[in-house]
């Protein structure tokens, strides 16, 4: 296949407020920007997959939307999107139930997914809901399994699968998506993540880090791609912007970043004019990268969506 030349955009959807607004007062926001969301520029939508805030610094009482439930209930009126997770922890949902979630979704809204998912990290979670959090090499096993098991749900009726953590026994998870989801996987450990994804993955998550970071990632990836037969251009990279803001010039850019709660903890930060932030993004096509979720600083982040449309990408070589 080859690494594909075109360059594509995902919006990452705000799950909480980051002030700790209740949600009646931000939702609102939330529907206005899918309704208005430059779609000839974001193809995609992403929600991220936290029972609580997923940062240290926000407190778990803060109204916070559940991944699946948010993206069947967005995907449903606003099907032109296609949605994704940045990224489903394995652990939180049986992968028999959520390949057939996914089965079910594709067919009731008829938008077509990624299931982004990967080995899931963040031990208070798992503590607070009861889940057992074992050792990263049985996690990281587990979502392996996971893969395979829900590829088998969505190719094979009736299913069987018998790996070391999971199992189906001719299973049925009808109606089967008429196109599977995309597969995204999520995380970089160089040993054992990023076999899992050389073996099973379309699409790699390479979030946060420099270019050379990503590159130097990216090379440890070929490398496990060679010894299973695979070519790595045929494993789209995707990285993720935490907080992107776009002034007219670079003093105007940091004062609202500054502004955004991520931004002073934030080392994936995007700031600056929109030459700036086409040269930093650039940075990254040029080591691989085929498609971003953009984490926009002004919440929910309209303003700077239409202006990276408008200014920002046509300055963007694929």
């Amino acid at each position: 296949m080859g690494l594909r030349s075109e360059v594509t955009y995902g919006w990452r959807m705000p799950m909480w407020d980051p002030g700790g607004a209740k949600l009646p007062t931000w939702l609102p926001g939330i529907h206005e920007n899918l309704k208005a969301l430059p779609a000839e520029t974001f193809q995609t939508v992403w929600l991220s997959d936290h029972l609580v805030p997923g940062a240290n610094w926000a407190p778990a009482e803060w109204d916070t939307l559940e991944c699946m439930t948010a993206t069947i209930h967005f995907a449903s009126l606003y099907p032109r999107f296609r949605y994704g997770q940045i990224v489903l922890g394995n652990s939180y949902r049986p992968p028999a139930l959520l390949g057939k979630m996914f089965s079910t979704l594709q067919a009731l809204t008829g938008a077509r997914c990624i299931l982004g998912i990967g080995a899931g990290w963040m031990e208070s979670e798992y503590r607070q809901y009861g889940y057992e959090y074992p050792i990263p090499k049985v996690r990281i096993g587990q979502l392996a399994d996971a893969v395979q098991l829900i590829r088998k749900l969505w190719t094979e009726s009736p299913a069987s699968f018998e790996g070391q953590h999971y199992r189906l026994d001719a299973c049925y998870a009808e109606p089967r998506p008429s196109e599977p989801p995309i597969v995204m996987l999520g995380g970089s450990g160089e040993q054992l993540t990023l076999r899992v994804v050389a073996l099973h993955a379309d699409w790699w998550n390479a979030s946060g880090g420099t270019p050379e970071q990503v590159a130097q990632k990216r090379a440890v990836l070929a490398e496990h791609c060679d010894k299973v037969g695979r070519n790595v251009d045929d494993i789209l990279v995707n990285w993720q912007c935490q907080c992107l803001a776009i002034g007219d010039t670079e003093a105007d850019a940091l004062r609202v970043a500054a502004a955004a709660p991520l931004f002073p903890r934030e080392r994936s930060a995007i700031v600056g004019t929109p030459e700036q932030v086409a040269e930093r993004l650039q940075g990254f096509i040029d080591v691989g990268v085929r498609d971003f979720i953009l984490r926009f600083a002004d919440f929910p982040g309209l303003e700077t969506a239409r202006r990276f449309a408008a200014e920002v990408a046509p300055r963007i070589r694929g």
